[in-house]
Order: C-alpha cells, then structure tokens, then sequence
C-alpha cells in the first residue's frame, strides 16, 4: 500500500485506512455540459449504467445501515477497523453518485425518481425483514457490485467505452473501491452466526428483485429519453450485455460461486488488479491524482 502511505504524511490514520479500506473524497464535477451519451456514444448502455447509478445513493445507505446493526457484536479489531472503512466508502459512493445523477436528471432522465422509489422498498425491507436477512441482502447485492466493479477494472474495452473523463474517474474509483471492501459485509455475516441457507435464499430472491428493479428503471429512462424504440442501437446495446461475450455471460461463473457452501469473496483473487490500479489513479500523472493530492496538501 505503498501510494497510501506516501499520501498520508503526518496525518492520522483513520480505522479505515488501517485496515486498507480508505475513504477517498473525490468531489467529482459533473456539469450539465457533461456529454450525455458517454459510454460508448450509445443511449442504450449509457442509460443502463445511469440505471445503476439511480440505485446508489439508496441502495448503498442500506448496506450501511444493514451492516452497522452488527457493529456492537463484533470482537475482531481488524473487522471492525474494515467496517468503519466500509462505511466510510459507501458514504462516499452515495455522495459522488448523488451528484452524477443531478447531472443525469438535467438531461432529462428520471433518475432522483428512481432512488427515491428504491428508497420506499429499502424502508419496507427495514422495518419488515429480520436484521440478519437485510445484512444478507448486503452481502448478495455487494457480490454483484464487486463482479461488475472487476469486469471493469479487467477489460480495457470498458475503460475505452467511457467519451467523458469525469465519468470515467468516477466508475473507475468506484470499482476500486468496491473491491477493497468486498469482503466486509460477508465477514460481519459469518461472525454473526448468518447460515448458508439464508445466504443462498436471500441470493435468489435478490437476483429476481435486482433485474426486475434494474430492468423496468431502464426502460424508463430509455422512454424518458425518447430511445425506447430505436431498435438497431438497443439491439446492439442488449447484445453488448447479454451477447455471447456480453458483459452478464462473462460473470455467470462469478455469479454462481456465490452458491457454493464454501464461498469468500477473496475466492477471485483481486490484489495485483487492485494494486495496478492504485497506481494506474493514485500516483503522479495518475487518474485521479489531481483530487487526490489537493486533499492531501489540503488535509
């Protein structure tokens, strides 16, 4: 971790950053300008992963709330360090991806709509679903972020799809920061007594829950725009995803490890991946290093 301990200076370190989960305050700014159809100049894929990002502000104060319930029961010092950095990233997310979804609506997609819904589902979950299944959730949902955050890290086409650098800064530093702590909400489960069962079951119903949610906001906001019925450009987009090669059948495999009664998220082996891309952001000349080192100075 040797770009972190160079940024940190004298400064404290927090629990997080102890634990390798630090917290990154990045202040991205997406202004109206912001090309609208950014990923891959397609409205189909951009507006899918506009989707996605209509379900973070939401989704991942969830996650937090669902993990903090456990926070007081937990004897391991390092998992608890990893949770404060847990929380401390999620955080994070909701902030940057809150202002990535203003710009989004200025383009006319109903995003805000969308988080807030999600956000009426998440308060039903809270108040009628055991503590214990919410935390599954968690770890079910932040499975399928961790994959999806990978398959970005790992294939350069991803990275060649993105037409706006603010775009590109903000999935990428996600993606990176997802799988720093993809381990965290499946180890607060584990230690506090969550079985197989309810693991696997709560997967399941999660994965139905997920593409209906993902699904029906997409066509939204593919209506919204006035895409909904260009046929050559969405078929494209839809082979893109579910092709083949697409960006869902490469992470079947990953996916379905998740059933097995042995699983860990450290299974898919991500440290060389991770360690290339702090210095691929964090370094000098680096892609998020402007942000980085102005907070440092700053700090």
């Amino acid at each position: 971790m040797t770009t972190m301990t160079q940024n940190q200076g004298s400064r404290r370190i927090t629990a997080g950053e102890r634990a390798g989960i630090p917290p990154r305050r990045m202040d991205f700014d997406f202004p109206a300008e912001t090309t609208k159809y950014w990923y891959g100049d397609s409205a189909f894929l951009t507006t899918f992963w506009v989707t996605l990002s209509a379900l973070f502000p939401e989704g991942e104060t969830f996650f937090v709330d669902s993990v903090k319930n456990f926070r007081k029961d937990l004897k391991d010092p390092k998992l608890k360090d990893e949770v404060s950095g847990f929380i401390g990233q999620e955080a994070l997310h909701s902030k940057e991806h809150q202002a990535f979804n203003d710009m989004a609506e200025k383009h006319g997609l109903p995003v805000l709509a969308l988080d807030k819904e999600l956000g009426v589902l998440f308060k039903w979950i809270r108040k009628y679903v055991p503590k214990k299944t919410q935390l599954a959730l968690t770890v079910a949902l932040e499975h399928y972020t961790a994959i999806i955050a990978e398959q970005l890290l790992r294939e350069d086409f991803h990275q060649e799809m993105f037409q706006d650098r603010e775009a590109l800064k903000l999935w990428m530093w996600h993606a990176l920061e997802e799988n720093e702590h993809k381990t965290v909400a499946y180890d607060v489960y584990e230690q506090v007594g969550g079985g197989y069962f309810n693991r696997v079951a709560t997967m399941l119903i999660g994965t139905l829950v997920f593409a209906v949610v993902v699904g029906s906001g997409h066509l939204r906001l593919l209506k919204a725009d006035g895409q909904l019925f260009k046929w050559k450009d969405n078929w494209r987009g839809l082979k893109f995803l579910w092709g083949w090669k697409g960006l869902f059948p490469r992470l079947a495999r990953q996916y379905f490890d998740f059933y097995r009664p042995s699983f860990h998220p450290n299974d898919h082996d991500t440290v060389a991946l991770l360690e290339e891309w702090r210095q691929r952001m964090l370094n000098e000349g680096g892609l998020l290093a402007e942000q980085t080192y102005s907070k440092t100075r700053n700090a």
